[in-house]
């Protein structure tokens, strides 16, 4: 499985051809991006020389964003899927195959209305992203507190989510599985063992402190390997299955660090190279 990064935990690593190069000289293989990075790179280089740059990097482009807000407007919904277009075509040209998206676990509007507007929204996108060889990973948000942040209860579990993929309908519809998630709905490794490989789109891990699950915050992660999650069990559950795509870690925390980048990449590379092992992955 593929060592990854998201920008969440890293600190200010510049732009997205300095994020490439760091990622690179830390010993990680993909990062995730937004699609306007990469229609930037492919400006600046070419489309040959983008691909030919990020091999020169070890480095492949993990995933991009969804960039409609589907959880808005029909209006506003409307007016980003110009925008997923332009991102899906970027990223295929790079070699990208999948785009992601979270799903909030409550929701002001009314929850029937709501689902059959995301239903829509979202086999929409899956369509237009399928076009281009794209897969579309929705990710299952756990935390407790933000079940009741908005006024009705949404989707928040592994099974309603793959009972929701199952009523988009699409076949490039999968999972964002994201160890946090996991860990806050105490689901076990059996869950993992149900799945099968083809249903995961891209994977997040990151870690949680010690405190009752009811209240682990969702901008409160810790570094791999350095909480109680058992990262350990969940990436070997997820080979046993047979998932070989990336692992992309992601530190959501209440402020940014202050410290430098490098220092915390190194935390970073630390953390992996240690749940790596325990997973048997070294």
């Amino acid at each position: 499985m593929i060592k990854g990064l998201t920008r969440a935990g890293i600190g200010n690593v510049g732009d997205f051809q300095n994020f490439v190069k760091l990622a690179s000289q830390y010993g990680f293989a993909a990062v995730d991006a937004a699609g306007s990075e990469l229609e930037a790179l492919i400006a600046d280089k070419g489309q040959e020389g983008a691909s030919g740059w990020l091999k020169e990097q070890g480095v492949q482009v993990g995933t991009i964003g969804l960039a409609p807000e589907w959880r808005s407007t029909e209006e506003q919904f409307r007016s980003g899927l110009i925008r997923l277009t332009q991102d899906a075509a970027a990223a295929a040209a790079l070699g990208c195959t999948t785009c992601c998206t979270y799903v909030l676990p409550s929701t002001d509007y009314n929850a029937a209305h709501f689902m059959a507007l995301a239903t829509r929204r979202m086999r929409i996108c899956a369509q237009i992203l399928g076009a281009y060889g794209i897969r579309l990973g929705l990710e299952f948000v756990g935390p407790h507190h933000l079940r009741t942040a908005w006024k009705h209860p949404f989707i928040w579990d592994l099974d309603s989510t793959l009972d929701w993929i199952e009523a988009i309908g699409e076949p490039n519809v999968g999972l964002l599985f994201d160890a946090y998630h996991w860990y806050t709905n105490e689901h076990t490794l059996e869950d993992i063992y149900k799945l099968k490989a083809s249903q995961i789109v891209h994977v997040h891990i990151n870690d949680a402190a010690d405190l009752p699950i009811p209240e682990v915050l969702d901008n409160a992660r810790v570094y791999p390997g350095e909480g109680v999650i058992d990262l350990g069990g969940f990436l070997g559950a997820l080979k046993q299955i047979g998932y070989q795509g990336v692992i992309s870690q992601e530190i959501l925390t209440r402020e940014p660090s202050d410290e430098p980048a490098e220092v915390l990449l190194k935390r970073s590379q630390d953390g992996f190279n240690k749940v790596y092992s325990l997973a048997g992955l070294n």
